[in-house]
């Protein structure tokens, strides 16, 4: 790929290759935009083909931090961390410790966290050579799991998406049918539960499945039937690209409000159901929560603090979906609009001179 004409192209400030023969380490940080603040953005751990395949996760991940962290209101910019290799076999501390002296050596600019491949364990092994990183272990102050508070996040992202619909966010009567019942989903599913809404659910682990069938009185349907059932909401809470040109006609929904990052295959796909009135929260939005209760750790972790910022995401769901009534534009490029607004008044904003004593020495 041609990396400088698409670090070009999509305004991204960094690119940096982290390689320590010794531990196997081969890592990629990408640093999108540091406007709003330092770039926060989890470190996945994944087999990828190619070179260039891990070079553009972390690019486009990088990117969609930023947005994330911008358009939740946060004093952050946008960055990810791609490590090459299998995350079963090929963990071991020097190979974390020495990402942690990369992660250091960029005094700030980037911080870490947990994402696909990796787990507190890893953060604490980093955490030991820098304390630019998030979602370590809570005897260092830390948050722990951030599952619970993600889905709170999405639940009260999934109301507001029901109200604009319907009118009401009340989730009464309401069927869900939930893709995917790990950490988030599951707990995704009890708070629609508690709310009085009705469940379908689907997995591939069938113990997660009779889990909500036994404990939340949910209807069970096979993962390839989801996409089907005639239901009021559809939650998308594993995969990625479910929204695509094979599913997107059999959706019998007038909801989409889920966990799943990146579930447009396509940009044509929320344009289209922009066109048939399905109310779709952009994910970056509605699974910012994480984010969120990392990003508090910043300050000295509050629980308190973090769940209200949390709860404020069905403030920006709503200000999404006024912004798409208002313009007539598709729900994903209002989201996208709102962080392009922020992002471009605080870089107006910061351009303006402010007084350094290390002026007076020049």
């Amino acid at each position: 790929m041609n990396i400088f004409a698409y670090l070009e192209q999509y305004d991204y400030e960094q690119l940096v290759f982290c390689q320590d023969k010794a531990s196997g380490l081969k890592a990629i940080i990408a640093i999108h935009d540091t406007t709003l603040g330092p770039a926060l953005g989890g470190c996945r751990m994944w087999t990828y083909a190619r070179e260039d395949d891990a070079i553009l996760d972390a690019l486009r991940l990088a990117r969609g931090m930023t947005y994330k962290a911008a358009v939740a209101g946060l004093n952050l910019g946008g960055g990810k961390t791609v490590v090459m290799g299998n995350a079963k076999t090929d963990k071991n501390e020097a190979l974390f410790r020495s990402l942690g002296r990369y992660i250091q050596s960029l005094g700030g600019r980037y911080i870490t966290a947990e994402d696909v491949g990796t787990d507190v364990h890893d953060m604490d092994l980093i955490h030991m050579e820098t304390d630019y990183v998030t979602g370590i272990s809570q005897a260092y102050g830390s948050s722990g799991n951030p599952s619970p508070v993600t889905a709170f996040g999405v639940f009260r992202g999934m109301q507001a998406t029901v109200k604009a619909a319907f009118g009401t966010d009340d989730l009464a009567g309401k069927r869900v049918a939930i893709q995917g019942l790990g950490n988030v989903g599951m707990h995704v599913a009890r708070l629609v539960k508690e709310a009085g809404g009705e469940l379908i659910v689907a997995d591939i682990n069938d113990d997660s499945v009779r889990s909500a069938v036994n404990e939340l009185n949910a209807k069970a349907v096979d993962v390839k039937d989801i996409f089907e059932v005639d239901c009021d909401i559809f939650a998308p809470c594993a995969l990625g690209a479910v929204i695509n040109d094979s599913t997107i006609d059999r959706l019998r929904c007038q909801v989409i409000a889920g966990s799943a990052n990146n579930q447009l295959a396509e940009d044509k796909h929320g344009d289209l159901l922009h066109q048939r009135g399905v109310a779709y929260a952009p994910d970056y939005v509605i699974n910012a929560g994480g984010l969120m209760n990392v990003a508090d750790e910043l300050e000295g972790y509050n629980a308190e603090r973090a769940h209200n910022k949390v709860d404020g995401i069905y403030q920006i769901i709503e200000n999404v979906f006024e912004m798409s009534r208002k313009e007539n534009i598709p729900s994903y490029r209002a989201a996208d609009r709102l962080a392009e607004q922020r992002i471009d008044q605080m870089r107006r904003v910061r351009s303006n001179y402010l007084f350094h004593e290390k002026s007076l020495h020049r």
